[in-house]
């Protein structure tokens, strides 16, 4: 598989993690209380983001640095966090990432996806 392909394969299925994120925002509700309140939410959530920054790492470097708008290294600094945190994870911290973050990557992803396509046609 050429490095290409294999990043956008990645890039499809980081988006999947980010449509999982907002079915279950909107399973559990879209509000902070919610979440703060309830651990199966915030599990659920965290699971996600935890494999959105292992499927980050495996993007090639030279993607990274062509797609430098992404904090490629925050991400996968932030499945650091959620992996190594045993539970510790900062529901504010967590909240503004499920709501201002994955939209935005998930919309980045789907650029990337669209260009890759058109240039193929």
């Amino acid at each position: 598989m050429k490095p290409l392909d294999r990043d956008l394969s990645i890039l499809r299925h980081i988006i999947s993690y980010c449509e999982q994120i907002e079915q279950t925002i909107d399973h559990f509700g879209n509000t902070y209380e919610s979440f703060s309140t309830s651990q199966i939410y915030r599990n659920a959530v965290a699971l996600c983001i935890l494999q959105i920054g292992e499927l980050v790492g495996k993007l090639t470097d030279s993607f990274r640095a062509q797609n430098s708008a992404i904090p490629w290294r925050q991400i996968k600094a932030m499945r650091n966090i959620v992996a190594h945190s045993y539970g510790t994870v900062d529901p504010e911290t967590t909240w503004e990432i499920i709501c201002t973050d994955i939209p935005g990557l998930k919309i980045y992803c789907l650029s990337i996806l669209t260009d890759n396509s058109a240039k193929t046609l």
